[in-house]
C-alpha cells in the first residue's frame, strides 16, 4: 500500500450542487428551493415562532431606567494621587483642572475621589464628590477635602468672580412664587 492508492470512504465526497442552471442540472426552475413563498427568497432567517402563547417579549416585564441628562463621572483613587505626588506632577493643592489633565478625561465634567489605596502626604483636593472612606483617608493624612459644585464650564461663565472661586460657589437656587388666584365673580 501506498499513498497513491488511498482515496476517501465511498459515499464520503459528494458531487458540489450547481444550482441555477437550468433543467438539465436535475435542480431546475427553482433550484431545490421548492415553489416561491418567503422561503424561497434569499435573506430569509427562519423567525423565532412560539405558536400561540404569549410571546416572551410580552411576559417579562419591563425595568430599568437610564436617564437622558445623566453626568458622566471620573472616578480618581487616593491611590493614583499618591503615586501623581511620589512623581511630581502635583503639588499640595490639586484641582478640578489637575484631575482632568492628569486622567486624560478631557470629556469628563465631573470627578470623584475614591479612597483605594493609601494616601500618606497632606494635600487639598477640589472635586465634585468624595468617597466616605476617600475623606477619612485624606484628613487623617493631614489634608483637606473641598467640595466643587459646578462644572469647568459652568465656572468659566460665572461673571465677576475668579477661576477657582467660581469652581466652589453652589449654583443659585431658583425659587419658584405661586400666584394668587383670582376670584370669580358671578
Amino acid at each position: 500500500m501506498d499513498l497513491s492508492s488511498l482515496s476517501p470512504a465511498k459515499g464520503a465526497v459528494k458531487a458540489r450542487k450547481r444550482v441555477g442552471r437550468g433543467p438539465g442540472s436535475g435542480n431546475g426552475t427553482t433550484a431545490g428551493k421548492g415553489n416561491k413563498g418567503q422561503q424561497a427568497r434569499s435573506g430569509y432567517q427562519r423567525p423565532i415562532a412560539e405558536g400561540g402563547q404569549m410571546p416572551i417579549y410580552r411576559r417579562l416585564p419591563k425595568f430599568g431606567f437610564t436617564p437622558p441628562n445623566q453626568k458622566a463621572v471620573a472616578c480618581v483613587n487616593v491611590a493614583q494621587i499618591q503615586m501623581w505626588i511620589e512623581k511630581g506632577l502635583i503639588g499640595e493643592e490639586i484641582s478640578v483642572l489637575d484631575l482632568k489633565h492628569l486622567c486624560n478625561a478631557s470629556n469628563q465634567e465631573y470627578f470623584k475621589v475614591l479612597g483605594n489605596g493609601e494616601l500618606t502626604s497632606a494635600v487639598t483636593i477640589t472635586a465634585h464628590s468624595f468617597s466616605k472612606s476617600a475623606e477619612e483617608k485624606i484628613t487623617a493624612a493631614g489634608g483637606k477635602i473641598v467640595k466643587a459644585y459646578r462644572t469647568l464650564e459652568e465656572a468659566a461663565k460665572v461673571n465677576g468672580l475668579p477661576f477657582e472661586e467660581a469652581l466652589l460657589t453652589p449654583k443659585a437656587k431658583v425659587v419658584k412664587v405661586k400666584k394668587a388666584k383670582k376670584s370669580v365673580k358671578s
